[in-house]
């Protein structure tokens, strides 16, 4: 199942507290446990003479030997969540709400500490600071090579800023293809228990390899919590055991797992414009809502492609509401069902896309338009699915490169919008 990342270019003199900017991306292929990544290589692209001490310079996720040392209102659509009548059980909206306030309360802190949000000066890890900063500039050539919109995006903002959400893009990247990579059938639940273990050491500044080594060093310069991090090697691990999800509680949950959680990694190194007055919670808000409404777009669009892995991501009590069944999906028929069905679920991955929309004026001036860029575009995924008549089974719907300038030049002028000096909050659907 293809990830959506979220990321926005911020400038690092506003305060670390907004949402990001998408950039939805296709796993790269993976190489079985513990051996290089073909892809990652970068061929041509590497940096000669340089000695090397970290235990890869290239993207490796070695398994066999992960760690070195010891181990306000949540706004995001309440309504449109389904859960059977008389259920007592938490729904998955109330799980997250928990996460986002903890986060929420780590920026606040940080804030209150330093107005000013200056970051902290490259921590000292094994080997010295010039294999530091070759961690990240290999960070940025992962960006540059396979994300090159998103890439972009990134130079607008201050070397510190920039270097941290390339370390985090490329943590992600390297955690999605564990499960959705050519290679995902040999990795197991204990290799992602593994990776996790590995997560916790950089967090404790104990890095495997060099990738490692640079978001260790991003995670002791802004106040960045792991949970959003071992949220999303859950969302991995239901891939590896769950290909059905019986109504929408459990698809926003694995939605929030797989990518609304890049959005509250990237919170910390992202900024507000100064004269906002929207809650830090409402801005958060608006990343989880941009992540779960491109995570359903990739689902609408993946449709065909993933029931012929065997695996249908939408609501199961929908699809028999609608007269529908898994038979249905594999089969690939367009029918007055199908399209009535898809109208349904196009119609609330916008109610979350316009969910998001609110905080994009929250936004520093600098971070609007690519954030705006990013919605314009994304969403004409679901126009690609109308106009293929509904047919997500055989025919894959893609914006085109005209399509994508054109929309440039709306999301600019749409940039130029700044927050209101009076404090509107993120209303609850």
């Amino acid at each position: 199942m293809t990830v959506a990342l979220l990321w926005v270019a911020t400038p690092s003199t506003e305060a670390s507290n907004s949402f990001g900017f998408l950039h939805s991306v296709r796993v790269l292929d993976s190489s079985k446990v513990g051996s290089l990544d073909r892809n990652l290589t970068f061929k041509g692209r590497a940096k000669k003479g340089r000695s090397q001490k970290w235990k890869s310079s290239s993207v490796n996720i070695d398994l066999r030997n992960p760690c070195i040392g010891s181990g306000s209102e949540f706004p995001v659509l309440a309504s449109m969540i389904a859960s059977p009548a008389g259920e007592m059980a938490i729904s998955s909206e109330e799980k997250v709400y928990n996460v986002v306030m903890k986060q929420a309360a780590l920026v606040k802190k940080q804030l209150r500490s330093n107005q000013d949000l200056d970051v902290k000066p490259d921590i000292v890890l094994p080997g010295n600071l010039s294999l530091l900063s070759e961690a990240y500039d290999r960070c940025g050539e992962v960006c540059a090579e396979y994300a090159k919109t998103f890439y972009l995006g990134t130079l607008l903002m201050t070397s510190e800023r920039r270097r941290a959400i390339w370390a985090i893009y490329v943590w992600c990247r390297r955690t999605d293809e564990l499960v959705d990579g050519p290679n995902a059938s040999h990795i197991t639940p204990t290799a992602l228990d593994r990776w996790e273990a590995r997560l916790e050491d950089l967090f404790r500044g104990r890095p495997f390899d060099m990738f490692d080594a640079a978001l260790s060093d991003t995670v002791t310069k802004f106040p960045v919590d792991i949970q959003p991090f071992k949220d999303m090697i859950e969302g991995m691990r239901l891939d590896l055991k769950k290909t059905r999800y019986k109504n929408f509680d459990e698809l926003y949950l694995y939605c929030y797992y797989v990518a609304g959680t890049v959005g509250l990694m990237s919170v910390p190194v992202m900024g507000i414009a100064p004269e906002s007055q929207a809650p830090t919670e409402s801005v958060y808000n608006a990343a989880l809502a941009l992540g779960i409404a491109n995570q359903l777009t990739n689902i609408l669009r993946d449709v065909g492609e993933d029931a012929r892995r065997g695996r249908i991501y939408l609501p199961q009590d929908e699809l028999v509401q609608a007269g529908l069944s898994d038979d249905d999906i594999f089969a690939g028929k367009v029918t007055d069902k199908w399209r009535n069905f898809m109208k349904s679920q196009i119609k609330r991955a916008r109610m979350f896309f316009n969910e998001a929309e609110k905080g994009v004026t929250e936004l520093s001036a600098a971070s609007r338009w690519p954030v705006w860029a990013s919605l314009e575009l994304y969403q004409k995924i679901l126009d690609e699915i109308e106009a293929n008549d509904y047919n997500n089974f055989t025919k894959r719907a893609y914006v085109s490169k005209a399509k994508k300038l054109a929309s440039l030049p709306i999301a600019y002028a749409r940039s130029f919008v700044g927050p209101s000096r009076i404090s509107t909050p993120l209303r609850k659907a």
